[in-house]
């Protein structure tokens, strides 16, 4: 990683280590704002350069205002209940929001979040109480280069939420590094991640083809208009080698919260993606 910032907040303020201070503060990747959320009071917005990450509820961990985030935790728990002694691997950490709802929902589970900026991973400790090691580890580094040093089977569930502006980093999206996250799951295990999509699909569609290309059981979890193609939105993309997304309390659960979402599988995921090209490391010379 880059060097370290000092303490300081850019506004001039002492850093705390006794919880949340709004202000913006200097990371390795640029900066991170915290600012309260303006409708509740025990709430907080996190914003890496400028772009909204995070948002955190102090007081209900299982509380997710991003709709994705929801999707995703309703699929994990339509697939495993609380009781299980999950293994998971957060690519991308951000706040880590989701990997502290999971902490509330199995306290069994293990848990680590690869995160790229080391200086944001300090500063959300800090700020937000989170479980300590071994029950959630935040390891600062490359995510694809932190998965290919796993060994075989270690995880139960990868979740991939990494971005680079509004795009997740080609690396990270390709056949060979789907690859490597399938050699990390174990059996029954699952590799979920967060697609940015363009109203064209374009790029959901390609994700689509090589997450189907990897694994023998697929599903998509959007909101009707994203996958219409009326609007750009988060495109959730599963694959497993056992079936997914196939629960009937899923479809239900998922018409509830800020935005209904409908759930495909398998066989409307390959149709969607039929025509798209597998992504490559290295481009396919014709």
């Amino acid at each position: 990683m880059g060097r370290q910032r000092g303490g300081r907040r850019n506004d001039g303020g002492p850093e705390r280590s006794d919880g949340p201070v709004a202000g913006v503060y200097e990371i390795d990747t640029g900066t991170c704002e915290l600012e309260p959320d303006p409708f509740d009071q025990q709430s907080w917005i996190v914003r890496i350069n400028g772009e909204p990450s995070s948002h955190i509820d102090l007081t209900d961990p299982r509380a997710l205002a991003f709709d994705y985030m929801r999707w995703i935790a309703e699929l994990v728990r339509s697939q495993w209940d609380p009781s299980s002694r999950l293994r998971f691997l957060h690519l991308g950490g951000g706040a880590c929001t989701l990997a502290r709802a999971f902490a509330a929902e199995y306290p069994q589970a293990r848990q680590v979040v690869v995160e790229l900026d080391g200086r944001l991973a300090v500063l959300v400790r800090d700020w937000f109480d989170l479980p300590r090691a071994p029950l959630l580890r935040v390891r600062v580094g490359e995510a694809r280069a932190v998965t290919e040093a796993l060994t075989e089977d270690s995880r139960d569930i990868v979740v991939r939420d990494v971005f680079a502006g509004n795009e997740t980093p080609h690396p990270l999206t390709t056949l060979e590094f789907t690859r490597h996250v399938r050699h990390v799951l174990a059996p029954g295990g699952l590799y979920v991640v967060n697609c940015g999509g363009a109203a064209d699909l374009r790029g959901a569609r390609a994700e689509a083809a090589t997450i189907g290309a990897v694994f023998e059981h697929t599903a998509i979890i959007a909101d009707p208009a994203m996958l219409k193609g009326r609007r750009d939105g988060n495109v959730v993309i599963a694959g497993s080698d056992a079936p997914v997304g196939t629960s009937s309390a899923l479809a239900s659960r998922l018409l509830g919260g800020g935005a209904q979402a409908h759930v495909w599988q398998d066989a409307q995921v390959r149709r969607f993606a039929e025509a798209a090209t597998v992504l490559r490391d290295v481009p396919v010379v014709q």
